[in-house]
């Protein structure tokens, strides 16, 4: 099963545009999205999102991960707006209190930011491979490879750490211990023994790739040391132009 931030292989314009050009894609969108109050404006960030998402292919993951999202974005919404006094009151609570045309707008763009703020970059590290990345912000951006390998190295375990903890818990259930409780608590107090395993097997790992990268030479890497070459071509210019016209409109409609 692939994870959120797995690289997902393909051939499209969106995989063959430059790194440096879908990182300042990412950042733009999640740039825009906190510029502007404009709440139609943000929802077209999410559309084009999803977009690119079907552009580069991964729409059915970007779709399953935007209702993951939606379903915590409810929560927070619930409780976001009962801490928003100001304005006019629409309906009163026990306990005095109250919920206002204020507070909803405000929950409502701060949950939509979220969901905005959130999904450029889980589609752009989906078409972009990691060493990619690293070469590119190690030789364009000059940040130290350390840095850029830490970054990246974390990336990668996040899936393997994900898919570890799942093999743990289907092989307690195998065992015979009840993890599809509705109770939270009892999930909890079911989740927290098996944080021991799940330590002890990411410091294996761990342990295993520092000797892996130390054996390939990792401290005699320089920032030019990859070989790799990273043009810039019409499709990153194309990128490049939507990103200022997309501040530019989040700055009109703040």
């Amino acid at each position: 099963m692939t994870g959120v931030l797995d690289y997902v292989a393909g051939d499209s314009l969106l995989h063959r545009l430059n790194p440096i050009t879908k990182l300042i894609l990412a950042f733009a969108l999640c740039a825009s999205c906190f510029v502007t109050a404009h709440h139609l404006l943000i929802l077209g960030i999410i559309a084009l999102n999803l977009g690119l998402a079907a552009w580069g292919g991964i729409i059915r993951r970007s779709i399953k991960f935007l209702l993951s999202l939606i379903k915590f974005s409810l929560v927070l919404f619930i409780i976001q707006v009962f801490f928003v006094p100001q304005g006019t009151v629409l309906f009163r609570l026990p306990l005095a209190i109250t919920v206002t045309d204020k507070g909803i707008g405000f929950s409502l763009l701060f949950v939509l930011r979220l969901l905005a703020a959130t999904m450029p970059l889980t589609v752009m590290f989906s078409v972009t491979q990691m060493s990619d990345m690293a070469n590119v912000l190690t030789r364009y951006l000059h940040i130290p490879y350390k840095y850029t390998f830490v970054l990246t190295t974390a990336m990668r375990f996040i899936p393997l750490f994900s898919e570890e903890m799942r093999g743990i818990i289907e092989a307690q259930i195998a065992r015979g211990i009840e993890f599809d409780t509705r109770n939270f608590f009892k999930k909890i107090r079911l989740l927290l023994p098996l944080c021991v395993p799940l330590l002890i097997s990411s410091v294996r790992k761990i342990e295993g790739g520092a000797i892996s990268a130390e054996l390939r030479g990792f401290n005699l890497r320089t920032r030019t040391s990859g070989y790799k070459q990273y043009g810039f071509g019409l499709g990153d210019l194309g990128i490049l132009l939507v990103c200022f016209l997309l501040i530019i409109a989040a700055i009109l409609y703040r």
